[in-house]
C-alpha cells in the first residue's frame, strides 16, 4: 500500500521471483515494506550492497539462506538477517519448498526499481550484464564483484 493506504499494483515478476509491495516508501523518502516469494533453486539476484538504504529480511514461510558479510543462515519462520547498509548481502532457496519473506529497506528504493530490473530479467535469454549494473547503480545497489 501507499502511504495513504492505496494498493501499489499487481506483484512484480523478476523471473520466477516475485515481490509484491505492501509500502512503497519512495513518496515519503522513508520505509518500505515487501513481500518476497523465492521458489525453490531459482535464480536470485548476485550478491550485492547498498549504499543508501539498510535491509532486514524476516521469514513468513519455508527457509531461506541469507548471507550478510560471509555469514550464511538458513531463516525459517520467525527468524529474521539484517543487512547494514555497505554490507555484501545475497539469498538463495536451495532448498524444496518455496520461501516467503517480509523484506524492509530503509529508506526504500521503490517499486520501480525491481520494475525496472524486471524489464531486463524477463526479457528472455541471459540478462544483459551492462543494462542490470546500470539501473544496479541508479538506485545505489553495488555488485559485490565491482566492491
Amino acid at each position: 500500500m501507499t502511504p495513504n493506504g492505496a494498493p501499489t499494483g499487481d506483484p512484480i515478476k523478476l523471473g520466477q521471483l516475485r515481490i509484491r509491495y505492501l509500502l512503497d516508501g519512495t513518496a515519503t523518502g522513508g520505509m518500505g515494506i515487501f513481500e518476497l516469494t523465492v521458489p525453490p533453486d531459482s535464480p536470485a539476484p548476485p550478491p550485492h550492497s547498498h549504499t543508501r538504504n539498510e535491509e532486514c529480511v524476516y521469514l513468513l514461510e519455508g527457509v531461506l539462506r541469507c548471507s550478510v558479510d560471509g555469514t550464511v543462515r538458513d531463516l525459517t519462520p520467525g527468524e529474521w538477517m539484517f543487512s547494514p547498509r555497505g554490507s555484501v548481502h545475497h539469498f538463495s532457496n536451495p532448498h524444496t519448498d518455496t520461501a516467503r519473506a517480509l523484506v524492509v529497506l530503509t529508506p526504500d528504493i521503490g517499486a520501480q526499481y525491481f520494475r525496472d530490473v524486471g524489464t531486463i530479467i524477463n526479457a528472455g535469454g541471459p540478462p544483459d550484464r551492462e543494462k542490470l549494473i546500470g539501473v544496479m547503480s541508479r538506485y545505489g545497489l553495488v555488485p559485490a564483484q565491482l566492491l
